[in-house]
Order: C-alpha cells, then structure tokens, then sequence
C-alpha cells in the first residue's frame, strides 16, 4: 500500500467513525527495517495495512495498537534490534502508536434552529453527527454542514436504519410534542447510553407521565436526560447548543 493509498484509508475510516491506529517509525539507526516516516494503520481485530518492519518488531506494534484501540491512550514502542528480534545486525528503532478516527455518535432527532446548532458544534467537538428529520426543507445537507448524514424520514422510520449502543448519544428537539415522545419510545427500545430531550419542565411531568402510562418502567424513564443540557442561562439557539454539547463532552470524559 502506497502512502497515499493508506491516507485515503485513514479519511475513509474516520468518516465512516471506524476507529484505527497510525504506528510510525519516529526513529531508527543501524540495521533498522525500516526507517523513519515508515507507517502502519492498524484495525480494530488486528487487520493492518503498510508495514513498520515485519517480524516480531511488527507483532508488539500490532498488540500495542489494539491496546491503544481500547484505552485511547498514545504511547511509544521502543524496540533494541538484537537477535532476540530477528535482527542480527543490531540497531534500534522507536515506533509511536496513535489511535485515531474515533468518534462517537451523535443522532440528532430535529433539523431546527437548535438542531443545527448543536449539529455544527457537535461536529467541531469530535462527534459524528446522524440527524433525522422529516421535512426536506428542514433535512438539506446545505443547511447542515456538519451533518455525517442526514435522514429525511419519520421518527419511526428512521429507527430502522438505526443502531444504538451504550457509547452513543442521543438528542430529540423535533417541531412537535408527538414526534419528540415517538423518539423517546425509539431510544428506549435501544441501548444508547445518553438519550436528551430539550423541553420544559412541564412537558417534562407530561412525558414521564406518558411513559409510565405506556408501561416503562422506572428505570427506564430515569435513563432520558430533560431537560437536557447544562444550566448556563442559554436563551439563543447557539447558546442552548453550547450547553448541550458541553453535557455531551462532560459524559464523554466522565465529568
């Protein structure tokens, strides 16, 4: 694989929100297979692509980047050339392990003023952002420049495409109460870890009324966060943005 090969590789992951890891020879001298600048990306369950010198030297590196592929953390490989290695010549070279690509997803349920917002903000802060919309002069990829994707169907709809997990948040600010509570139903039946719902206090006690009246239990009301996003005064759609995407970077980094 080509080094251009491999960076359009690591843009095509990234977009897609497929995490990876860039091992790169930072260093070398002697007899060193391969020398600086020398890269490999590696996924998640050990496919890899490039090379950073082969044998044992590639293997550590392999088993580092899956670590780093869980804990997220950089770290550099330093590696004494010896024949213990393979290498009967000597020399040494460092090779620096960096997890990349990941971002968490973001659905946002509405296409509004505060949906745009948070779209825009949300995707400068990492996240990949999924917004649903039903009205396509709402859900128009112009008017949402951040957008990853954008679904122009129902609430229920779009649940069918719609694979949640635990690392995976949700936000719900549709036009109308109906379509806000068909969203909730949606994210309970998943298990996304972060469902907000922008809305009053008293469309709050009318939702948990609602829900409980539809047989959800109470745990399963305690997991949607409403009023959603942190208590900073916002009034402006970009204000209210600033304070939901800062709840979502304060779970992210659990604060």
């Amino acid at each position: 694989m080509t080094d251009l090969e491999l960076y359009e590789e690591m843009v095509r992951l990234t977009r897609a929100g497929e995490p990876f890891v860039l091992a790169t020879v930072v260093a070398s001298s002697g007899s060193s297979p391969r020398k600086p600048g020398a890269k490999m990306l590696v996924r998640g369950g050990g496919g890899f692509h490039g090379t950073v010198g082969g044998g044992r030297v590639e293997n550590e590196s392999i088993g580092a980047a899956l670590e780093a592929l869980i804990d997220e953390t950089p770290r550099m490989l330093d590696f004494v050339l010896t024949e213990e290695y393979g290498f009967a010549c000597g020399g040494s070279m460092s090779v620096y392990i960096e997890p990349q690509g990941h971002r968490p997803l973001l659905v946002m349920f509405g296409a509004g003023h505060v949906g745009r917002a948070v779209t825009c903000l949300a995707h400068g802060c990492g996240f990949r952002v999924v917004v649903v919309d039903e009205r396509p002069e709402c859900a128009a990829e112009e008017l949402l420049p951040g957008a990853d994707q954008v679904i122009c169907k129902t609430v229920p709809e779009a649940f069918n495409g719609l694979k949640l997990g635990p690392a995976d948040c949700v936000i719900i600010a549709t036009p109308g109460h109906l379509s806000d509570f068909d969203a909730v139903r949606g994210c309970l039946d998943t298990g996304a870890g972060f469902i907000g719902l922008l809305a009053s206090k008293r469309k709050r006690e009318t939702l948990l009324k609602t829900l409980e009246d539809d047989g959800f239990d109470t745990g399963q009301r305690t997991r949607i966060v409403t009023p959603v996003g942190l208590d900073i005064g916002a009034q402006t759609p970009e204000e209210i943005a600033v304070s939901i995407v800062g709840q979502l970077i304060a779970v992210r980094r659990g604060k």
